[in-house]
Formats: C-alpha cells, sequence, structure tokens
C-alpha cells in the first residue's frame, strides 16, 4: 500500500457509507464536506503526492462535479478535473510539505450552496497557524455532496 493512503481511505469511507440526502446536509454538514476536501486538496498539493491521492479527493465530491475558476477561465468536470491534477504532479508543480495547510476563514451557508472564505497558510513550530492571502469560493451540494467548486477570485 502507498504511504499515506490508509489515512485517505478511512477519510473517504467515513463519507462515502454514510449516505446523505440534500434535505439532510444542513450548514454543518456542508462545512463538514467542504473541511475535508480542503484536507484532500492538501494532500494532493504535498511533495510526493500520487494519483490516489487525486482519486481520493475525487471520490469525496458527486459524480457530476464541475470545477470553475472564473479568473483563469477553467470549467471542468471530473473527468478534465483529474486530468489537470495529474498534469499538475507529472509537472512537479506540486512542493507543499505537511507544515502547508488550507483553513476556512469564514462560511456562509444558503440552500445546497456555502460560500467560504479560506487562505493557505503555514503551521509553524510552535503550532500556530498564520494564513496568506485570503480567498472567496462558492461550494454547491447535490445529494448531499459538493457538486460544484466555484474560485471566484
Amino acid at each position: 500500500m502507498k504511504r499515506g493512503l490508509l489515512p485517505g481511505l478511512a477519510l473517504l469511507t467515513t463519507i462515502v457509507a454514510t449516505p446523505v440526502t440534500a434535505a439532510e446536509c444542513d450548514s454543518v454538514c456542508m462545512l463538514g464536506q467542504v473541511e475535508h476536501y480542503f484536507k484532500a486538496l492538501d494532500r494532493v498539493s504535498r511533495r510526493g503526492a500520487t494519483v490516489d491521492d487525486v482519486d481520493l479527493l475525487l471520490a469525496l465530491l458527486h459524480p457530476a462535479v464541475r470545477y470553475v475558476h472564473v479568473e483563469y477561465e477553467a470549467d471542468f468536470g471530473r473527468a478534465e478535473w483529474r486530468q489537470a491534477f495529474i498534469g499538475n504532479l507529472e509537472r512537479g508543480a506540486y512542493a507543499n510539505g505537511p507544515e502547508n495547510e488550507i483553513r476556512v476563514l469564514k462560511s456562509i451557508p444558503g440552500k445546497n450552496h456555502l460560500a467560504v472564505e479560506y487562505s493557505h497558510g503555514v503551521v509553524g513550530a510552535d503550532g500556530t497557524w498564520t494564513a496568506g492571502e485570503s480567498y472567496l469560493v462558492l461550494f454547491a451540494f447535490t445529494e448531499g455532496r459538493i457538486s460544484l467548486v466555484k474560485e471566484l477570485w
């Protein structure tokens, strides 16, 4: 088994094995899914990340998920998004270490949506987290799972 795959499988099993309907995915549920998404994204962004890490991230999401980045004019379905991640892995674009961590700063729930202010930050030797620049992303939920990630920066 590849390094780090077991914790990812435990996270995936927890989320996928717990069926949630859209009506049951309240603001707490949506925020929890977003936090799991960012943890999985952190894993993909680290040195030594693998295609398995990409697949574990995408498995957290609705099968019909879309990734949209307004500024960069990106609009990907799951397969295109996976290929973009793999392309970045192959060209060595991901070099973060375990001290790099994305955190949610604020969130505003709506009907099947969650607007999130987040930041990439660094955990120092003393355990304190220092935020970088803040970003805005809108998540939509279908059948209780993230179905849209729309970056608005």
